[in-house]
């Protein structure tokens, strides 16, 4: 660990443990993470006033209001219809903590809600790791996560989760940052490009019915720059919906692109993931007040939730969401920041 290293104590759980805040700087970044949940609680760029993502000045706010503000769920990240899967001809019950009837995050006690250990900090990098245990929520099988933060290059958040398990299980873990690049009340204003040709029809429960349906002609769209503020049926659209990268993990590629025409500042988005989970928080009424006091209401931030797609494990024709002993399901997504 090298000298001058930025850690704190930043509270404690209700059980005592003790909550860290590390900082790394690197490449015009400057991020501040917690323990808890491996949060990414601030993050800035160099020449703009406003953080880029949402979350709290206190660690009290975030078991008690946090909607996975820059957490890391999982074991396996997104829902799972009626919490049922079927693995080598074994059937297994999730914990339903979604309305009593779907599985989300993983789960009611999942990684984003644990407090992880920070096993290297340096000036521009953290690397935290979990042990998810066998029959946590339901899921067979120890597993052990890896999470590594590093900010580089030009305006470069590189996030790389690694994901082990000594039985065969499914898993996939994401970053759940809400955006926001110009810290005004609402992001709205904000222009978006996602390189999918198609998305994922979803029922009453958010679960998908199995149909990728291609978005030209509709409101999800994005192939091209537009703005998130679009309207279907003359009402605002509401996002929260896989949209369909590819068929299977691939080498990282450029899959979104945002912007603030108000601040000047850009996200770009590279990863090896199918999928890319575009939530516009709409259902976002936080009580209490966020980074520098700031209100967080619907539309307040946005999530791009590189992922596996959801509910894969019971759509064959989706992409594999199992990891088996022996192998290492390495996930990696590059977030880079600019501004004009």
């Amino acid at each position: 660990m090298t000298n001058n290293l930025v850690r704190e104590v930043f509270g404690h759980t209700t059980t005592g443990e003790t909550v860290y805040r590390v900082e790394i700087k690197g490449g015009g970044l400057t991020a501040k993470v917690i323990s808890w949940g491996a949060v990414i609680q601030d993050l800035r760029l160099d020449g703009h006033d406003a953080p880029l993502t949402l979350g709290f000045d206190d660690f009290e706010s975030y078991p008690a209001h946090s909607s996975y503000f820059g957490a890391t769920p999982g074991r396996c990240a997104n829902r799972i219809g009626s919490g049922k899967f079927t693995l080598d001809g074994k059937s297994y019950q999730l914990d339903l903590n979604e309305n009593g009837v779907t599985h989300l995050h993983g789960g009611s006690d999942n990684i984003a809600k644990q407090n992880w250990t920070i096993v290297e900090h340096d000036v521009d990098r953290v690397v935290l790791k979990i042990v998810d245990p066998d029959g946590r929520s339901g899921y067979p099988g120890n597993c052990t996560i890896q999470a590594t933060y590093r900010v580089h290059g030009s305006g470069e958040l590189s996030v790389t989760y690694e994901t082990t398990t000594d039985q065969p299980t499914i898993a996939n873990v994401c970053q759940h940052a809400y955006f926001n690049l110009d810290g005004r009340e609402d992001t709205l204003g904000h222009d978006i490009m996602i390189a999918a040709d198609g998305y994922l029809v979803t029922d009453e429960r958010q679960i998908p019915t199995g149909e990728v349906r291609p978005v030209e002609g509709t409101a999800f769209d994005f192939r091209e720059m537009a703005s998130i503020k679009r309207f279907e049926g003359g009402e605002q659209a509401l996002y929260d919906h896989n949209f369909c990268l590819s068929s299977e993990r691939t080498a990282k590629r450029s899959v979104v692109l945002a912007r603030s025409l108000h601040s000047g500042v850009s996200l770009e988005v590279r990863t090896t993931e199918p999928g890319v989970q575009f939530y516009a928080a709409f259902k976002l009424d936080v009580p209490v007040p966020g980074i520098g006091g700031r209100k967080y209401g619907p539309f307040a931030g946005f999530c791009l939730e590189t992922q596996v797609w959801p509910d894969a494990i019971n759509h064959e024709a989706f992409p594999n969401a199992v990891v088996r002993p022996g192998e290492v399901l390495r996930q990696e997504t590059d977030y880079i920041f600019s501004k004009n």
